[in-house]
């Protein structure tokens, strides 16, 4: 069970990181992703009704899952900005990997936890891959283009750090299923203000009608392999593998998107996956 545990997680990272290639080969990136989120937003809609209306929550248990679906909204916004912005072997490693470096710096830094050296060690893996996918900027006036991705991308990280964290309270008064479509919500609504002007949604349908149906389903079905994983193995184990999807979506772009500096970026991508799974050795 462990074994196929393993190829679900892999094949849950593989998914991933193709949804987010078709995300970046989108003609109208805010679009496109809206129009893969709203069908399993539609499906899931009867699931939050039923559950909101048969339960009484606390103002405080209605705060966080507000805090859920605004983190969701800037998520979304800041994901299409992100590839418009840079390259998906460029950014995807940073965005995928800022949760794994953030959480145990924030457990030292403002909750006195410690981290034992292996977990030091992969801290500094990582930091070492985000400094090398950075690289230096190519002429003098390429400053503000080069970095403009790195900060989005960054921006990115925080929010999945921030709404990472902030579910893992919703999960204790909330179903699985009832929080995706609060999430859903909230990434519909990041990106709803591109898709209310005149054919921008009709476009991008006629455009991309052939990879539209994959990403609606890749883009929750992803998440939904990951949890039939986490059903027959721990969480702690299978969690950063999921994570190699840093490596697919490198070479996605790298091979499929023919994205340049193909080396640094793959050397970077392995960087911090190994980071990441020092961390998680260290946290198991």
């Amino acid at each position: 069970m462990v074994a196929v545990s393993i190829v679900l997680v892999l094949c849950s990272g593989l998914a991933h990181a193709v949804w987010n290639m078709f995300a970046k080969q989108s003609t109208d990136k805010p679009v496109f992703l809206w129009a893969i989120y709203a069908p399993s937003t539609i499906v899931l809609l009867p699931v939050l009704i039923n559950e909101l209306s048969g339960n009484q929550f606390s103002p405080r248990e209605w705060l966080f899952m507000g805090v859920s679906l605004l983190m969701q909204s800037i998520y979304a916004f800041l994901l299409a900005q992100t590839y418009k912005a840079g390259d998906l072997s460029q950014v995807y490693p940073i965005m995928r990997g800022m949760p794994t470096l953030l959480t145990p710096a924030a457990g030292v830094l403002l909750l006195g936890e410690s981290l034992p050296m292996w977990g030091w060690i992969g801290i500094g893996c990582m930091l070492i891959g985000f400094v090398v996918m950075v690289g230096r900027r190519q002429e003098a006036g390429e400053g503000a283009a080069s970095v403009r991705p790195i900060l989005l991308a960054l921006g990115v990280g925080l929010c999945i750090t921030t709404y990472t964290l902030v579910d893992k309270v919703n999960l204790g008064y909330m179903s699985p299923l009832a929080l995706l479509e609060v999430t859903n919500i909230g990434f519909l609504l990041g990106l709803t203000s591109s898709v209310l002007k005149p054919g921008r949604l009709k476009a991008v349908v006629r455009r991309h009608r052939n990879i539209l149906w994959l990403g609606a389903i890749l883009s929750p079905g992803s998440y939904l392999l990951f949890l039939f994983a986490a059903r027959t193995a721990d969480v702690s184990t299978v969690a950063p593998l999921r994570e190699v999807g840093i490596v697919f979506g490198t070479l996605l772009g790298l091979l499929v998107l023919k994205e340049s500096q193909g080396a640094r970026r793959l050397v970077a991508s392995a960087a911090v996956v190994t980071g990441i799974m020092m961390i998680a050795i260290t946290g198991h």
